[in-house]
């Protein structure tokens, strides 16, 4: 776990004071489990500090395993703790990693680590059906079954900055992630998830197998419990949203769920943004009903259709009351939602059609008020890096903008 103190700025070496931010103390959950919030490449560089000290298991687990010089520091690790005798399984997306070298992979099978395809590309390199349009977005790490890490950061140098390796003088944007860690009894809840996936990648079947929700049924935004004395408290606690593609996905039903339930605030950071209308629905009911509903959205990102396909619901947001902020200086890879400083979820999945319906994804989800403050202290950092539209001035924008942005809402099923 990072100690309290000065948190690094997006893609800049360790030390760097980020203009303010100061990473935050671990926070301790009922069972004894502490969890770290991290933000950018921090997160990157505490799962390599981990892997070095792993004992007996490593399981990793990423959409991207790229070939660059963050992503052969982590190869060159996890081959060195196998061929000590640490057990080592390594997950990767085929199409995620498409453009990785090959023979990274191959010596790392040589120094005895365990690596499965999800879906290879290549309908021949198949062992059971060919399924080119479902991918696994997840991205986690759970070591010798009581310390996990999970988030939005995939393994590659734009993620990590100079947080894993030195640079080595290619520039590269810079990128703005969060990440979580967790020691402790909680820990092994990812570490069942990450057995539903291997399991189904080995025996094949339905995608089902892959999917592991628990310990969120009984979430509320409502405090929890009372104590002795009769007040009220709150239970801290972690569950786990490990989401396979369907049509009724888990994960937009449970924000659903939240954000009826919001009483305050609602504090949702979002690289991709295209939801359902029932999702944004949701979010200005909140908003007509008094809570402070405030999205950060990427002004730009490396999908530029989904920013398009975001600005197309400023409108009826905006008129609900809805705040609104693009995020500058760097492209926005976060996806979280905090509920009342209370209730925050953190991991790989964003509020479009792909996550939902074509994506295994993983989230984690926090029942922690002090853990929920400090997710609502990072938003208002991000804060500082935004602006926020004006409504007045959004509804003047040129009429080309209006027409793109209209028919990129139509077709935002497809991206």
């Amino acid at each position: 776990m990072a100690e309290a103190g000065t948190a690094p700025g997006i893609n800049v070496a360790p030390g760097h004071d980020d203009d303010g931010w100061v990473v935050p103390p671990p926070v301790r959950l009922a069972d004894g489990s502490r969890i770290q919030l991290y933000k950018d490449g921090e997160a990157l560089r505490a799962a390599m500090e981990a892997i070095a000290q792993a004992k007996r298991r490593i399981c990793l687990e990423s959409y991207i395993f790229a070939s660059d010089d963050t992503g052969r520091a982590f190869a060159d690790l996890l081959a060195r703790k196998a061929s000590e005798g640490v057990q080592v399984y390594l997950i990767y997306d085929s199409f995620g990693s498409l453009h990785s070298d090959r023979s990274m992979f191959k010596e790392m099978r040589r120094a005895g680590v365990s690596i499965q395809v999800f879906h290879p590309v290549l309908p021949w390199e198949c062992r059971f059906s060919w399924r080119p349009l479902n991918r696994d977005h997840r991205k986690l790490l759970v070591i010798d079954d009581h310390i996990a890490g999970l988030g939005g950061l995939n393994i590659g140098s734009e993620y990590a900055g100079s947080w894993v390796v030195p640079p080595s003088g290619t520039k590269c944007e810079p990128w703005r992630d969060n990440g979580m860690g967790i020691i402790g009894p909680s820990a092994r809840i990812f570490l069942r998830a990450f057995a539903h996936m291997w399991r189904y990648i080995t025996t094949g079947g339905r995608i089902s197998k892959a999917e592991l929700v628990e310990n969120v049924r009984g979430f509320d935004v409502a405090p929890a419990a009372a104590d002795e004395k009769g007040q009220v408290v709150d239970v801290d606690e972690i569950g786990v949203i490990a989401s396979v593609p369907a049509v009724h996905a888990p994960l937009p039903a449970f924000f659903r769920r939240l954000m009826s339930g919001a009483r305050r605030s609602i504090e949702l950071t979002m690289a991709y943004f295209a939801p359902t209308d029932g999702m944004i629905k949701a979010l200005c009911d909140a908003s007509r009903r008094g809570v402070r509903v405030r999205l950060m959205l990427p002004e730009w990102c490396d999908v530029h259709l989904l920013v398009v396909a975001a600005r197309s619901f400023y409108d009826r947001l905006m008129d609900a009351g809805v705040e609104i902020y693009e995020r500058r200086g760097a492209i926005l890879h976060a996806k979280s939602m905090v509920i009342d400083s209370r209730i925050s979820i953190l991991g790989s999945a964003n509020l479009d059609y792909r996550s939902i319906e074509y994506n295994c994804e993983i989230s984690a989800v926090v029942h922690s008020q002090e853990f929920g403050k400090q997710m609502s202290a990072l938003f208002e950092h991000d804060v500082r890096f935004a602006q926020r539209i004006n409504p007045d001035q959004w509804r003047h924008r040129p009429l080309r903008d209006r027409l793109g942005q209209w028919a990129t809402n139509r077709a935002r099923y497809l991206l």
